[in-house]
């Protein structure tokens, strides 16, 4: 159980760290060229200023993936519909209608207008980040739990309900800490990615914030939790 929790917890980074990877080694670009019609849904305004949430779809899929396959109660054919349900939401919500989607373009929407009424850049930064962690955690939650979700059973049903309460706002706090960590990747350093092909530095740049970004989310999930019955 503690080494099915460690994979499904580390899965995901380790996925982000071989994308990028496979990035740079390829020297994927804007220049690459893309089917007619995915251009000018990829590339863009937010993917130029906001690079790494390429990442952060990557980490979302594969823990969505992670989840289907690690061990569990829960059918096989909830775990293909609810991986598919994940997957779907996530995509629609980082990709429509270009990239970045609601989840960018609301943590873009909600910074600016505090900045417009006055807050510290700071802030603005701040509750931009907190927007866009929340429309993200609510699909991943959403697609894990429809994965692999159940209602937890026994005496204890409130307090464990309670307790998966508090497991997901440390997590969707854990979302904020990575999007205040990915948002620094210009000035980092990452380079002109993806409008040129990713440097040696740059990869080192988005390895290495990639890694902070998402490293307590997934220890918050290596963690876990109690048990839960599936009602598949």
């Amino acid at each position: 159980m503690v080494l099915s929790r460690i994979v499904t917890a580390a899965a995901p980074l380790v996925a982000v760290l071989a994308v990028l990877a496979l990035v740079a080694a390829t020297g994927f670009s804007q220049r690459t060229g893309l089917p007619a019609g995915l251009d000018e849904r990829f590339y863009g305004f937010f993917l130029d200023r906001y690079p790494l949430y390429a990442a952060a779809i990557v980490y979302a899929l594969a823990r969505l993936l992670s989840v289907a396959l690690a061990p569990g109660r829960a059918s096989v054919a909830r775990r293909i519909a609810g991986c598919a349900f994940g997957v779907a939401l996530v995509l629609a919500l980082s990709l429509h209608p270009t990239f970045g989607g609601i989840v960018l373009r609301s943590g873009f929407a909600t910074g600016g207008i505090a900045f417009l009424q006055k807050a510290p850049m700071w802030a603005a930064y701040g509750l931009g980040a907190a927007a866009a962690a929340f429309s993200y955690g609510a699909a991943l939650g959403a697609g894990a739990f429809a994965t692999a979700g159940g209602l937890p059973a026994g005496r204890t049903r409130w307090r464990r309900l309670l307790a998966a309460g508090g497991r997901a706002i440390l997590r969707l706090a854990a979302l904020w800490f990575a999007f205040l960590v990915l948002g620094l990747a210009r000035d980092a350093g990452i380079g002109a990615w993806p409008r040129q092909a990713m440097s040696g530095a740059g990869f080192a740049v988005a390895a290495g914030l990639s890694l902070c970004a998402f490293l307590p989310h997934a220890i918050l999930v290596g963690i876990g939790g109690p048990p839960v019955t599936s009602r598949s």
